[in-house]
């Protein structure tokens, strides 16, 4: 096979990747084209080396790759962004369970900030709830949608798949398949529970041609795209940053449960995180919380 024809055959992956990238994990255009680069670069390397197949890439060509990329004497900035794309994308393979083994576990990144998640105040919130309550349109749907949104701390991928079968409205719980189809149970609150039955008064009044509690126009399960636009579209509305995205709502989720004093391990567990190293970067925006704590406990505050 020619380099050409393992680039088409490997690239599939990358648009999958980037797509997850846009709607679920709402990244910058910036940081996406960043990917972009990194991987169609990677593919390329693998084309050269005559590897079709993700499964059979090791550790050793990895480091080959770096090794590589060290000798064109890219800055330690940009070697770490290579890097962290590979993570990233050997994450994804796993999870979608496209290869069974990742290749890139053991290599160290070399140590760079972390960028601080994005989230929105209360108040903020608030605003995009009530600029949703006044909509003329779509009303019970798109309010039931925020409210699983911000009130659970749902990824986007779950809300898309949610079904009537996961929801017990009476135990006032959801049942989720996160990724790596882990299943956790997340609690809903009084008023998602009220959006929720307000939106299932109007569903069964239109098409339903699937299970799933949020449905298209045409009854067929609600796409990661429109739920994205959704969010977009409100927040827009609510005069906030063109930069909310379904991603920032479980953000702000996690943000504001710290705030008010809330379990690190507990949002660990109601996030889905696997690893509490991933949910400790909000202890870092916490600090409402921190401050409260330090006027409340020293003896000199």
């Amino acid at each position: 096979m020619n380099p050409n024809e393992i680039n088409l055959k490997l690239k599939p992956f990358i648009d999958y990747f980037l797509e997850l990238a846009v709607f679920e994990w709402g990244l910058s255009e910036n940081t996406l084209n960043t990917y972009r680069r990194n991987l169609n670069s990677y593919i390329s390397f693998l084309s050269e080396k005559e590897v079709d197949e993700l499964s059979k890439v090791t550790t050793h060509l990895i480091l080959e790759y770096l090794l590589l990329l060290q000798k064109k004497k890219i800055s330690a900035r940009s070697l770490a962004q290579h890097l962290s794309t590979l993570r990233g994308f050997y994450k994804f393979l796993c999870e979608e369970q496209i290869i069974d083994k990742n290749p890139i576990d053991g290599l160290d990144t070399p140590r760079l900030s972390k960028k601080l998640p994005h989230f929105l105040t209360e108040g903020e919130i608030e605003q995009i709830f009530k600029v949703a309550e006044t909509t003329p349109r779509n009303k019970e749907r798109d309010l039931a949608i925020l409210e699983l949104f911000y009130s659970c701390g749902l990824r986007v991928s779950e809300i898309s798949s949610i079904t009537t079968h996961d929801l017990s409205i009476n135990e006032g719980i959801l049942r989720i398949r996160g990724k790596g189809d882990k299943v956790r149970i997340v609690p809903l609150g009084s008023r998602a529970i009220e959006r929720i039955q307000d939106w299932f008064g109007m569903r069964e009044m239109g098409k339903v041609k699937s299970p799933a509690v949020f449905l298209s126009k045409s009854g067929k399960q609600m796409s990661r795209v429109t739920l994205w636009r959704i969010i977009k579209h409100y927040a827009m509305l609510a005069g906030l940053s063109d930069k909310v995205t379904p991603h920032t709502l479980r953000h702000t989720f996690a943000t504001h449960l710290l705030n008010r004093g809330a379990d690190l391990r507990v949002v660990q567990e109601l996030l889905g995180h696997s690893n509490i190293s991933t949910t400790q970067i909000y202890t870092h925006v916490s600090v409402e919380r921190i401050t409260q704590a330090h006027k409340n406990a020293h003896p000199r505050a």
